[in-house]
């Protein structure tokens, strides 16, 4: 049978299981998404062409809740891709014990290539597709790479112009005059950086001696690189789509992300107000930040990054997966034999649909939290399931990735189970 990432995300699953005892029915529905969705959109381009956008939407699994999961605009979306995603959401959900089950969608497209009127037209034709396939109450979308809180707010009202009713709950990371929450865009870096100030002590490591490399500035990695700067981490290296910078001294991260958005690009920079200059950097491309030898380091970009191919260069002792899927199966196990240490993605970048789950709940309730309330409610979730995943590794022996699996499993298993399995029916 042909690899695909689905099924290399299942060999976490059928690792877990080695772990904790659940019912045969329950491990089988979890092997296979629930509803898969393929649907082709017509745009008509500025120049008057038409041209015909593939898209995706899978709901994996709703035994916990309606599933919940973002979009994404990208070149390389395949449906192989958004089942894989779904998959990991479903499991992250259940790891933070959020009542959603996983989704993913998304559109291949190179969305710069289009005009931000050739964009609305591809979003809202989207919502066309798949709005009998969505729902505050069935499947929530929300931002993914490439997609923002414009994009969303286009989706909610394309889906309020189709059912002749508004409802703010159908996506989530929307801007916040139309029912989005506070601290959404910057949830996915926050709630990492919570757990990584969780864990740390456990290392026995102080943010000043701790180096830290980030693969990725866009949304959630120049974000973390931003905490990690102000809470006394040495960031050393940071990289987009375009390359690397790398300063064994440390890098100013504000001032890089104050360049970033004027020249839409990385440099290594110091500035004082309006004036930035370059300070002593290295060049580097992304596969050399990935090898660099630093303490901590962030993959933030895309999934496979790091796989069996590249896995024996790594020096970085610790790995928090900011991004979805960037570490391999195979690499996994060529990681941990070399005493690399990996935080998951369905625990570290959970932060996102934390505070997505919290804007769906105001928006339910019409009721609207401050900033402080969402930033405090999302430290309590991350903090307290980072210390029950650690738990769980240090009982069993077994990796973060692992135990964060076995936590999820107990939980979807219980949803599953209490549907009736056959050991109920031929009692």
């Amino acid at each position: 049978m042909t690899d695909t990432l689905l099924s290399d995300a299942n060999r976490r699953l059928e690792k877990a299981l080695q772990y904790v005892s659940i019912h045969e029915d329950a491990a089988e529905r979890l092997k296979h998404p629930k509803a898969s969705l393929t649907v082709s959109i017509p745009v008509r381009m500025d120049n008057g062409s038409l041209r015909v956008f593939q898209g995706y939407r899978v709901r994996y699994d709703d035994s916990r809740g309606p599933t919940k999961g973002g979009v994404r605009f990208h070149p390389s979306v395949t449906l192989d891709e958004v089942q894989s995603l779904a998959f990991w959401m479903t499991f992250k959900c259940a790891a933070l014990n959020i009542p959603f089950g996983g989704a993913k969608g998304g559109i291949t497209v190179n969305p710069k290539e289009l005009s931000k009127f050739e964009l609305e037209r591809l979003s809202r034709g989207y919502v066309d597709a798949i709005a009998d396939f969505i729902g505050p109450n069935i499947d929530i979308p929300a931002p993914d790479v490439y997609t923002n809180s414009m994009i969303m707010g286009w989706m909610m009202d394309q889906y309020n112009i189709i059912h002749r009713q508004i409802t703010p709950g159908v996506v989530t990371g929307k801007p916040i005059p139309m029912g989005g929450s506070l601290g959404r865009e910057t949830a996915t870096a926050m709630g990492a950086f919570f757990t990584i100030q969780t864990i740390l002590p456990k290392l026995d490591r102080s943010p000043q001696n701790t180096t830290v490399a980030v693969q990725g500035f866009g949304n959630a990695g120049a974000v973390i690189a931003e905490l990690l700067f102000r809470a006394g981490y040495k960031v050393v290296a940071v990289s987009d789509s375009q390359g690397a910078v790398y300063a064994q001294q440390g890098l100013d991260i504000p001032s890089i992300r104050k360049i970033k958005e004027s020249i839409r690009g990385v440099q290594a920079v110091y500035c004082e107000g309006s004036v930035c200059s370059l300070v002593d950097h290295e060049v580097l491309t992304n596969a050399e930040l990935l090898e660099l030898d630093v303490d901590i380091l962030i993959p933030a970009a895309l999934e496979n990054q790091i796989t069996e191919t590249n896995a024996g260069n790594i020096r970085a002792r610790y790995i928090f997966e900011v991004a979805n899927g960037p570490i391999t199966s195979g690499a996994d196990a060529i990681l941990e034999a070399q005493g690399i240490q990996v935080f998951p993605d369905i625990l570290v970048n959970a932060g996102g649909v934390t505070v997505s789950y919290f804007e769906w709940v105001q928006n339910r309730s019409g009721f609207y939290w401050s900033l402080e309330e969402v930033n405090h409610r999302l430290q309590e979730k991350m903090t307290e399931e980072t210390e029950r995943i650690w738990s769980i590794a240090q009982e069993l022996n077994c990796s973060m990735r692992t135990a964060a699996y076995v936590h999820a499993l107990k939980r979807l298993s219980g949803a599953i189970e209490a549907k009736g399995t056959r050991d109920d029916y031929l009692a």
